[in-house]
């Protein structure tokens, strides 16, 4: 099968311009880093360079020299492994690769490197094996392509070497800067892969692939009104490919859009009835609408097809959970556990629903599957998260806190929040939202009544004052609605964070008629998350941070701030996983930093907001249920109804980490729990300051 060249002759022959694109791209990508990464880019460099130059010898020294100093660094381990294969060293190769395996498991090019060792070692199925999972991760890897289809030949798979050379073909007509890039993206190297695809279609103008490229990175940073448009664009000029449609559905329902991604979800379908994919995004349109039921059927028809997938199954759960249906919800999370053992996800769900308790030999799996060495970083901290939760209801105060903390280690270690931009927004808010600011701006906006606003900290108490009114005969309970974020996120516009935003700001420029149309298209947006009730909730938590933004557009909307005592919501959030969001829970600092900035907040809006926010404190809804009902309802101008005492009787779509405990009636033993936790809260008590009971 060839010598110990072959793997630099396939590379050669299946895009050498794509791989040295790659690595300039991601020295430039560099440039704008600071130190110690760009340190780290700059030794990579070097690296490279004498890679060219075939002085793998001194390569492989600096780059285990490398590795020295940054141990778990993708490129140091991969590069050791190419230059250990070019110095005959394929066993050592294969060994550093099984390291970058662990540490980076869904890196494409350490599947293709292993494939180019197999291949040095003339053993074609386990180098097959190897490019076929580089390919399956990252489409766009033409030397992969072009060796797979090789040794398909050489082992007479006549049909699986056609496919191969389709692929090559593909690649080989697409510009090397879309291929590059769309393999950039692939393995999650986003700033060179933006870089490059910016300055492709700056000096080349629209074209689909590298227009979709670009909308695909936009989706994977979160820029998804960049997504948006590009995709739009892309499709005006292609209105028939789907995978750019399938995206644009995608970025709609990320963006909460979900009537329009219902649409262009039954536009595909209408193309492929039986893609499996599109089903799975249209039953998740369903679930975004509400519809949990029409998601429920809509899972269970793919379940039936493949009943071996775990993700339906928790999928499934999810839906059923949202319903109310506890114990089949239970039913399907176990059976997604049973499928993955390593699910984290289905643990966590478990754990989340607040009333499941595990049994010895669920408790010892997760341990055993947390400690694996195999075991991906997303797995690991929902597991950290559920054993946490499932020590603490065993009274094991010590071992559940330490679980809580390393899961919270490991969930913030990925996160790219920044307190800062927070603390930003709450001065800017107060700076521009004076009491004069209003007067001059009194009877601005659309009139109408329909909404009640709860906002506060996550785990306040909220999802019971939701429950509460939505038992009511005139409200109808949604949601966390998007609307308002979304509205955020226009006026907000495109800009780069550490330079001075334009909302709030903006908020001075509007005109009367403005106020009055964003009230006018709010109310219409969450006309579909609603079933012909008069008055209705959303809950979006950190609307507290825009109730400015609120009064002006909804002066007659009501706003009700669900208020918990400082150590019991922090330490609560602290110990909740959060499906998305909320990235300022993962840190003691963070959580006591985004609680302060949160009651100074609010103190200015009761200020120049005089009279028109209702504080709901949880303990006191708990200590007196009925003065406490009797008082939102009548701050919400609703007669009372006794309903909303038997709130745990009401029947409907609860989605918050709450669901299950407000089904039940009310019951004071959870109000200071956090005091089981008090030996290891010494950091957020002194954070929290003043603010922290005795």
């Amino acid at each position: 099968m060839g010598d110990r060249h072959r793997g630099r002759t396939v590379e050669s022959q299946a895009g050498t311009h794509s791989a040295r694109l790659f690595l300039d791209l991601m020295v430039m990508a560099a440039a704008t880093l600071n130190s110690p990464a760009q340190d780290l880019e700059v030794q990579l460099r070097r690296i490279r360079g004498l890679m060219e130059r075939n002085d793998f010898g001194q390569a492989l020294v600096q780059a285990e020299a490398l590795l020295g100093q940054a141990p778990e660094s993708r490129d140091a381990l991969y590069l050791i492994a190419v230059c250990q294969r070019y110095l005959q060293r394929v066993p050592d190769a294969l060994t550093t690769l099984a390291r970058l395996e662990q540490l980076h498991p869904r890196y494409s090019r350490l599947f293709q490197e292993r494939g180019h060792c197999y291949v040095a070692q003339r053993l074609a199925e386990p180098a097959i094996e190897a490019y076929l999972r580089g390919v399956n991760l990252n489409p766009a890897l033409p030397a992969s392509w072009n060796a797979l289809q090789r040794l398909f030949r050489l082992t007479a798979q006549t049909a699986n070497a056609g496919t191969a050379a389709s692929h090559v073909q593909t690649l080989v007509a697409l510009p090397p800067e879309v291929v590059t890039a769309t393999s950039m993206l692939a393995d999650g190297d986003l700033q060179p892969a933006e870089l490059l695809i910016r300055k492709y279609l700056l000096e080349h103008g629209d074209h689909v692939e590298a227009t979709r490229v670009l909308a695909r990175i936009g989706m994977q940073l979160g820029i998804l009104d960049d997504a948006e448009l590009l995709l739009e664009r892309l499709l005006e000029l292609a209105p028939d490919y789907h995978a750019a449609r399938f995206d644009y559905a995608q970025v709609l329902l990320d963006r909460h859009r979900h009537t329009r991604a219902l649409e262009e979800l039954k536009k595909l379908l209408a193309a492929e009835p039986g893609n499996r994919s599109y089903r799975a995004a249209l039953a998740t349109a369903h679930v975004g609408l509400g519809d949990a039921a029409g998601a429920v059927a809509r899972y269970r028809e793919l379940l039936s097809e493949t009943p071996q997938a775990p993700d339906l199954h928790l999928s499934v759960a999810h839906a059923l959970k949202t319903l109310g249906q506890q114990q089949q919800a239970i039913e399907s999370y176990r059976a997604a556990a049973a499928l993955r053992p390593n699910f984290g996800d289905a643990y966590w769900s478990l754990a989340n629903l607040k009333t499941y308790r595990f049994t010895d030999s669920e408790l010892e799996s997760m341990r055993v599957q947390e400690a694996a060495a195999g075991t991906e970083l997303v797995d690991r901290f929902h597991l950290c998260f559920a054993l946490g939760k499932a020590l603490e209801d065993r009274g094991e105060y010590a071992e559940s806190f330490s679980y809580y903390e390393r899961g919270n280690l490991l969930k913030r270690s990925q996160s790219g929040y920044q307190p800062r931009f927070i603390e930003r927004n709450a001065r800017l808010q107060a700076e521009v939202c004076t009491a004069q600011f209003f007067a001059a701006r009194a009877g601005v906006g659309c009139p109408g009544n329909a909404p009640i606003f709860i906002v506060g900290l996550p785990r306040s108490g909220s999802t019971l004052i939701e429950q509460i009114l939505a038992s009511h005969s005139q409200v109808e309970g949604t949601m966390e609605l998007p609307e308002i974020p979304r509205l955020v996120a226009v006026l907000q516009g495109r800009s780069f964070t550490d330079s001075e935003p334009r909302y709030p700001a903006i908020l001075r420029d509007l005109k009367p008629a403005d106020f009055e149309r964003m009230g006018e298209s709010y109310l219409a947006d969450t006309r579909a998350y609603r079933k012909g009730r008069p008055r209705f909730i959303d809950k979006m938590p950190n609307n507290f941070r825009h109730l400015g933004l609120i009064h002006l557009i909804l002066p007659n909307a009501r706003i009700i701030d669900a208020r918990r005592e400082a150590m019991a919501c922090c330490f609560s959030n602290f110990k909740q996983l959060f499906a998305s969001g909320q990235e300022f829970t993962y840190s003691i600092a963070d959580i006591a930093a985004y609680y302060r900035s949160y009651i100074g907040l609010m103190a200015h809006w009761d200020v120049v907001l005089a009279g028109r926010i209702l504080r709901v404190q949880h303990e006191e809804v708990v200590a007196d249920l009925e003065g406490s009902v009797r008082r939102i309802l009548d701050f919400c101008g609703l007669q009372f109804e006794p309903t909303c005492l038997e709130f745990y009787r009401t029947e409907r779509s609860v989605r918050t980490a709450s669901s299950e405990q407000v089904r039940q009636p009310i019951y004071k033993e959870g109000i200071d729990q956090w005091r089981h936790f008090e030996p290891w809260l010494g950091p957020l008590r002194e954070a929290l300051g003043a603010l922290a009971p005795p």
